[in-house]
């Protein structure tokens, strides 16, 4: 994919491997606006606004350099694509989905939205960070960032309860006590594995949560975040299993390095099929 990288934009050319709809509505992110000709997408303290133009997308930002890493434009999806559609289950899902992009996105504000994420719906989830954006984060003149750890360690649990984060409230609570930015950070070198083990010992953070973060955040491919429709998908096509480790574990065998990019596929396609 061709893109050309200016002083406050970036100009993709081509729809191929590239779809702003597609990417920000495959379950991934949920710092995002659509309006009547364009998306505003927010991460951390950035804001971008993505349009869609006859030839590709026009990226408006003030850091673009910042929105080429969370776009992840220097990866090639058209090989990732070839070598996954020798999958027949992946053939249909990667013409329904083609241009979708895993997102390279803040570790800190990755972790905290896929724990207000679990058993929530994507309306609820958007409230409750905009809530969280608006109250604590600061003013950047047209938004507001999301708040970093300091800012959320200056609130109690009824901060979290007022603004519906339900039972999630004592969850985040915790874990801003328990990690900071470094930290997460400093993970990364780790292999799969023991990261997946230290995010699980975080409070609200279970196996598909840590395996959310690990794609979305930390850009492991060589993981498969199960939900429902998931456990649906391979309960049809697979074998009949209630086991979502197990589950995960089949299908990361399966696609190895390239498992967080079928993942993705076969979520966005299942559900909306």
């Amino acid at each position: 994919m061709r893109f050309y990288k200016g002083k406050d934009y970036i100009e993709i050319f081509g729809k191929d491997d590239f779809n702003i709809k597609q990417t920000l509505e495959c379950g991934q992110v949920f710092s995002y606006q659509e309006n009547e000709d364009c998306f505003l997408v927010y991460s951390a303290n950035k804001k971008a606004k993505v349009t869609e133009t006859y030839k590709g997308y026009i990226i408006k930002t003030d850091s673009p350099d910042y929105y080429e890493n969370y776009f992840d434009l220097q990866t090639d999806y058209g090989a990732i694509k070839k070598a996954l559609s020798k999958y027949e289950i992946l053939q249909k899902p990667i013409q329904f989905g083609g241009g979708i992009r895993i997102l390279k996105q803040n570790l800190f504000e990755t972790l905290i939205s896929f724990i207000v994420s679990a058993n929530n719906n994507i309306k609820r989830i958007q409230l409750i960070l905009n809530r969280l954006r608006e109250k604590l984060g600061k003013d950047m003149g047209t938004y507001h960032a999301f708040p970093t750890r300091d800012e959320l360690l200056s609130v109690d649990v009824k901060f979290f309860t007022d603004i519906g984060a339900g039972y999630r409230d004592k969850y985040l609570y915790s874990v801003v006590r328990q990690i900071d930015e470094e930290t997460l950070e400093n993970w990364k070198s780790l292999p799969t594995n023991e990261l997946r083990k230290k995010l699980i010992a975080l409070s609200g953070v279970g196996p598909k949560v840590a395996d959310c973060v690990l794609l979305f955040g930390y850009g492991k491919g060589d993981v498969f975040p199960v939900d429902t429709w998931i456990q649906k998908m391979y309960n049809k096509f697979y074998e009949n299993l209630d086991n979502r480790e197990k589950i995960r574990n089949n299908l990361t065998r399966q696609f190895g390095e390239l498992s967080g990019y079928a993942q993705q596929y076969l979520f966005y396609y299942i559900r909306d099929n």
